[in-house]
Formats: C-alpha cells, structure tokens, sequence
C-alpha cells in the first residue's frame, strides 16, 4: 500500500502550468471587445456627432430602453411566475403536457415573432381583412393596436422571453420545502396566502435570475426594435456605425447600452440583499397538488394556454401557412447557400465553444488557486454583453490587426491579401465565441462538477497524467454535457442577428440576416421561409430542456 501511494504523481501547484496559461489567454481574448469599446469611449472625432445623437435622439433612446425593460420585466415576471406556480403546486387537465410545453416559446426568436404577428395583424393582414368584411367597416369606422410599437415590442419580447422565468421559478416551487407550505396551511393560510406569503418570497432569487436574463435579451436584441421603428440603444449603434461611419460614436453608444446592462446585474444583485433563501426542513418532497375542477380547473388551463399560443402555436403556424402557400421565391440553391452559411458559423462556433469551454473548466479544476475561477466568471460576462456591443469591440481591434496584417504581408510579398480576419469569418466566429462562450462553459462546469475528485487520485494512481485522465475519465462522462453545451451555442447562433448584420463579410448571408432583409423590405411570406427553418431548428435544444423537466419531477417524487 506504501509504495502503491508513493507512486501517485503529486496534484497540480498552482502555478502557471500550459493549460492555466491557455487560460489565461482565452479570458483576455474574450475581455478585449469590452476594453476596447471602454477605450474609444472618450475617443476623438465624435465632437459633432455626438452632439448631434444628444440633441436629436439620444433621450429617445434612454426613455424606450428604460420602458422597455420595465414593460418586459414586469410581463415576464407575472407570465412566468403564475405559470411556474399554476403547474408545481396544482393538478388540473393537461398540467403534464404545460409543463414541458410552456418552455417553448424560447425556440422563436424575438425579430421573427415580431414578422408573424405583424403580418397577421397589420391592416391588410387576415385579422383586419376579416373584421370589415364581417362587419361592414371602413378604415374610419374602428380602432386597432399598432402592433409596430413600444407596447408591441414589450409583448414580442414578454411571450419569447417569459420561459425564462418559469424553468427558474419552477425549479424553485419544487426545491423548497414542502413543510413550510403545510405550516402556514396550519396557520390558516389561504392558498393565495401561501403563494405570497411563503412561496413567492423564497423563490424571490429565482424570479429575478429569470428577469435578468430577459431583460439582458431585451436589451441585447436589434432586429425587433429595429423592424417595429422603436429607436433604442441597438440601432443607434447600428446607425451610428453604418450610416454616420462614426465607430468612436458607436463605441460610446455601446458603452450606455453596456451601463443598462450593468444596472440590470446591479439591480438583481441587490434585490437579494442580505437575506439568505436556505432551505432547512429537509421536506423537498413535492405534494401531490391542489385537485383542480370545473371553473378552477378551466380557468388554469387557459392561463397556461394562452401564453403557449401567443408565443409558440400561433406564430408557428402562421410561419408555416405563409412558408406553404407562399414561401421564398428564391427556396432552393440560393436557400441551401443561406443554410450551409448558418450551419457552418454555428457549428464551428459550437465546436470552438465547446473545447475552449473544457480547457477553462479542465484548468481550474486542477489549480488550487483562485484566479482561474475569476477567470472563468470574466469569461461568463460575455454572455451578459448585447452583440451589437461585442461587434463593435471587436471590429475596432481586429479592422487595425487586419490593416497591420495586410500592410505586413504586402511589405514583404509585393502584393496585399486584402483583409484576412474582417474579410471572411474568422471575426464574426471570434464575436459569436466571446457571446456565447459562458453557455457553454457553465454546461461543463456543472457537470464537471458533479464528477467526484477521487477518480482524478485514482487515474494519477494509475500513472496517468492529466492529459490521460482528461481524456480517458472526463470526457467520457462529460459526453452527454458536451452534447448538450454544443447544441446550446449551435441554436443561439443560428438566431443571432445584431453581431451578424454588422460583422458579416460581403455578400455572405445567413438565414437569421435573410429573414430580416425580406421582413425589412415588407415581404413578409418570403421571410417565412428561412424563419420557420430558425424556429425548427431552436425546438432541439427545447426538447433536451424538456427532458430534464420531466426527469427532475421524477428525481423529486423519489
């Protein structure tokens, strides 16, 4: 037994090995595009520009942003919360299909629900069409929303965004203590008593987690705002990047849609305060739940039914009616050139993403110290940063690497490459991994995890190094979490739409870029097509998602 232990290679120092350094590196790649939009914040040369945005538009900017996040955050919230409440802790017709179904809104982005419903409800639209031709009126003789509007944007982004908060305030329903609820039912507690009083405020972390990442989506989306003419922080940047060519403007821009960010993190952060949500009873064991029927029952299923339509069924259905019937008239070569386009940024985006996700993990699991977890959390901020924002950080730095690069090439050969990272996708797969690397990294951190220390003293014991160990004992049980933080990048990618219009080299086009083109220029039915090919393609990571809902409630009734 001695010498068997005296064998045993000593754990890792922690200091600088190759793979912390790699590390290194990777976090310092992803926090360039935020130090450089810093950096150009008091650049020179916006003078007149900047005084122009300030006079003209800029308090524009700040009200819509600021209503559209109180708009979202509050529809979020209550979507989100009564559905997750509705489904925990009663049991009426249809609970079991809601709760896997409610999660799938999350597949349609926000730019494409906005198309849906816009040329459903517009005036010549079907709804409008029906409603004069059944009643007899004139344009003059009735009053109709605009969807195209502040308000409709806070309903695109609340029947989207709203899944956010229901897996997190569901998960918290579940986790916490049964006992509590059977205490104030003792106390003479209503159920609505028990929802505010006990539930709510223990599932307070949650709801705001869930509201915070809606809102980070609010403010980080373009292509909705940008179509429904509501002037935000996203398409000022825009604006300011492509029409005025005034990148230090765009910069600074991005720098006050960063600050709402920040402000968004601050304020879920401090809407804890000091109280701690700990669960002490050891009772997690769900109830059977609340016996719903006539008016009760009914009134639940439509509560549950209306938010899945709104946000999935209806626009699903209408994309697949205008794809039928009408489609894009360019279906064929030019859609498959559109798809092979998307499926290739996002899957070397994913493939990146996932090793580059295994090597900070892998690296902080060996260190004893503490930098290469900070590392891994400055990593994470990415996810946290608009893509209009991350876009303009990266153009900035890359556009004078490729200058250099081209002069330095042309110096030495005689000829110029032309640009060789803004050229091609190189730049544009740089911007999508300092987006979505957290996703992926918090997947393999997780599971990670979960694997028990002792394997890793046992591989050694074995003689392998870490290398081996990574190899022949990780990766084999990070398998299905590799899948899973794969697929996670792949979809999001496929929906990105601000990085993309921006970063995208000439003449090369997605089908997140086409679907808005077309939408753009009102030719909605040919939108259809490759927004319906989105759309089908966010169900995958949904149907995993779902899984692990029904796998829980399982894990918790044991």
């Amino acid at each position: 037994m001695h010498t068997a232990l005296a064998t045993i290679p000593p754990r890792p120092a922690a200091g600088l090995t190759p793979l912390a350094l790699a590390a290194l590196a990777i976090a310092a790649l992803a926090a360039v595009p935020i130090l450089s939009v810093w950096t150009n914040l008091f650049a020179g040369g916006t003078g007149e520009t900047w005084a122009h945005l300030a006079a003209t538009v800029l308090p524009e900017y700040v009200a819509n942003t600021f209503w559209l996040c109180v708009g979202v955050g509050a529809g979020v919230i209550v979507v989100g919360v009564s559905t997750a409440w509705l489904v925990t802790m009663h049991d009426f017709p249809g609970r079991r299909f809601f709760e896997w179904a409610l999660v799938l809104p999350l597949a349609v982005p926000a730019y494409v629900m906005a198309y849906t419903y816009t040329d459903l409800l517009q005036f010549v639209g079907p709804l409008q069409t029906w409603l004069r031709e059944s009643f007899g009126w004139r344009k003059a003789d009735y009053w109709f929303p605009d969807v195209r509007s502040l308000g409709g944007a806070v309903a695109m982004f609340t029947f989207v965004l709203y899944p956010y908060v229901y897996l997190l305030a569901r998960t918290a329903f579940l986790e916490r203590a049964t006992g509590m609820l059977e205490v104030g039912r003792s106390l003479g507690l209503s159920a609505w008593g028990s929802f505010f009083r006990i539930s709510l405020p223990l599932a307070r972390p949650a709801v705001a987690a869930g509201a915070a990442l809606a809102l980070m989506e609010t403010l980080a989306d373009y292509g909705t705002v940008a179509y429904f003419a509501v002037p935000t922080f996203t398409t000022g940047i825009y604006r300011a990047w492509f029409s005025l060519g005034d990148r230090a403007a765009a910069a600074q821009l991005s720098a006050a849609l960063l600050g709402f960010v920040i402000l968004v993190l601050l304020l879920e952060r401090m809407s804890r305060g000091r109280a701690r949500f700990h669960n002490t009873t050891g009772r997690n064991k769900p109830s059977a739940g609340l016996r719903l029927a006539g008016a009760r029952a009914a009134a639940a299923m439509l509560a549950c039914s209306l938010p899945l339509f709104a946000g999935f069924l209806l626009p699903a259905g209408v994309l697949l009616e205008m794809a039928l019937t009408e489609g894009d008239a360019q279906f064929g070569a030019r859609f498959l050139q559109l798809a092979g386009n998307s499926f290739t940024l996002a899957a070397v985006t994913a493939l990146l993403g996932v090793a580059l996700a295994v090597a900070l993990a892998y690296s902080a699991r060996l260190s004893r110290a503490r930098w290469p977890h900070g590392l891994n959390r400055v990593v994470g901020l990415g996810y946290a940063v608009p893509g209009s924002v991350i876009a303009v950080g990266v153009l900035i730095p890359v556009t004078r690497l490729d200058n250099w690069l081209a002069d330095a090439v042309a110096a030495w050969t005689g000829s110029s490459p032309g640009l060789i990272l803004t050229g091609g996708i190189a730049a544009l797969v740089y911007a999508y991994l300092v987006r979505f690397l957290s996703l992926s990294l918090q997947t393999v951190e997780a599971s990670l995890g979960k694997i028990t220390p002792s394997m890793d003293d046992a591989a050694r014991s074995l003689g392998s190094g870490q290398a081996a160990t990574l190899r022949r004992v990780h990766l084999p049980l990070l398998r299905g979490s590799l899948l899973t933080a794969g697929l996670l990048v792949f979809v999001d990618v496929m929906k990105e739409l601000p990085a993309t219009l921006v970063m995208r080299p000439f003449n090369f086009d997605t089908l997140a870029t086409q679907a808005y083109t077309l939408a753009s220029d009102e030719r909605l039915a040919e939108a259809s097509t490759a927004a319906l090919a989105i759309v089908a393609v966010g169900i995958l990571p949904l149907i995993a998602v779902s899984r692990q809902i029904a796998s829980g409630k399982s894990a918790q009734a044991c």
